[in-house]
């Protein structure tokens, strides 16, 4: 069956769905989405959005029946962009179900989402720099664990948040160096690598929590977590202000990080080398380029966001370590990273995406919406199949991707 029925059938159903079952029981109700927020003693006032619950409901409904029959009938031209369209009217439309005759803080569950997002986009950076040059690098979910290890451990001893973030920056680049030798100079196959230094991460770290921090428990007390940082009159702004003028620094680096790649990748002589590396690299090196100068360089590069996300996860926002506590976000950041198509701004939406999904089980829990929280906790995994399962439509990888390059 062609994939342009398939998804015309599926958008039908999904318009149904939300026009004939969510609307029941809701005629008369309204649901409200709280746009104020407080922020360090301060309350940012906005007023609320009520909306008709059964209305919007059925507006919802009725474009994705529409979007369906359309797709039926004449096509798309930019499916992929329609498929994530219907499916942020589809979570729309659930959060109006949900929110019916209740209140639901729309800027905190935004904020909750660009903060889950955020170790996950670092995650799909780290593989940006990695196969974009021609290196698969499944390792980063260990080298985001070692990271936020030895994050807590360096905070902890010198007192020091940045210290911490630094550590593990330095330990993401070490297993990145032992990944980027065995991968480019041993031509080890590139997924067994990786998965070695995911078995190794989680090991050791395992080992070390108990041996170590369990004896020293000051060694897992770094203190506060990397606090905002208020960006002045901006952060005020509401919606807009806590939600970008008023974060950690991290968070800020990360938006810096992903303009910079992208502005490198396409703006620059070394980043064109780069992409070159990864797509011919026999081609690349007729003219002078080191492939092999460059894979080792864009590895490490990429085993430093990795310490960067795990550094964040730990001191940046849980304030110590607990074993497995990047709980597969690297591979998430994997699934972003195809999901945007090895480019840092499509890698970004993903991100978002996996992120909302990641926080919406939390609110929706306070709400009592009568489904169970361990099938919303699914949301995040799902979603990632469904990437990888392609159906948000066609990616190409850079074309020497995962393959060993040797010089003749």
């Amino acid at each position: 069956m062609p994939r342009r029925i398939i998804i015309g059938v599926l958008f039908l159903v999904v318009g149904l769905l939300i026009t004939i079952l969510m609307p029941l029981g809701t005629h008369g109700m309204q649901s409200t989405f709280a746009l104020v927020s407080q922020r360090g003693g301060v309350t940012i006032e906005a007023p609320d959005l009520v909306l008709p619950t059964a209305v919007s409901l059925y507006v919802l409904g009725g474009l994705t029946i529409a979007a369906g029959i359309w797709q039926l009938v004449r096509g798309f031209r930019r499916a992929n962009l329609m498929v994530i369209l219907v499916a942020v009217v589809a979570i729309a439309a659930f959060l109006v179900w949900a929110s019916r005759g209740q209140s639901t803080n729309l800027t905190g569950m935004l904020v909750s989402s660009l903060v889950r997002a955020t170790p996950i986009a670092f995650a799909a950076l780290s593989g940006i720099w990695c196969e974009r040059a021609g290196v698969v690098n499944i390792g980063i979910e260990g080298m985001m664990l070692a990271g936020a290890f030895l994050a807590v451990v360096f905070a902890s001893i010198t007192g020091s948040l940045f210290v911490g973030v630094l550590g593990g920056i330095l330990l993401g680049v070490a297993l990145a160096a032992l990944h980027a030798v065995l991968a480019i100079r041993y031509r080890v196959n590139q997924i067994i690598s990786g998965t070695g230094i995911i078995i190794l991460a989680l090991g050791l770290t395992s080992y070390l929590q108990r041996s170590l921090i369990s004896v020293h428990p000051e060694l897992n007390q770094p203190g506060r977590v990397i606090g905002a940082l208020s960006i002045p009159v901006l952060w005020r702004v509401p919606v807009l202000g806590p939600l970008l003028f008023n974060q950690s620094p991290l968070i800020y680096a990360l938006l810096i990080l992903m303009v910079l790649t992208t502005l490198v990748m396409y703006r620059t002589r070394w980043g064109l080398r780069i992409r070159s590396v990864g797509e011919h690299p026999q081609a690349a090196d007729t003219l002078g380029i080191n492939v092999y100068g460059i894979r080792y360089l864009c590895v490490l590069i990429g085993g430093a966001m990795a310490g960067l996300a795990g550094a964040y996860i730990s001191i940046g926002s849980a304030g110590r370590f607990n074993e497995g506590m990047t709980a597969g976000k690297g591979f998430l950041g994997l699934a972003a990273m195809i999901f945007g198509n090895w480019n840092s701004g499509g890698a970004l939406a993903g991100s978002l995406i996996f992120g909302f999904f990641d926080s919406w089980q939390e609110k929706l829990a306070i709400l009592q919406v009568g489904v169970s929280p361990d099938l919303l906790g699914m949301a995040p995994y799902l979603a990632t199949m469904i990437v990888l399962a392609g159906f948000v439509g066609r990616v190409r990888a850079p074309a020497a991707d995962g393959t060993p390059y040797e010089k003749q």
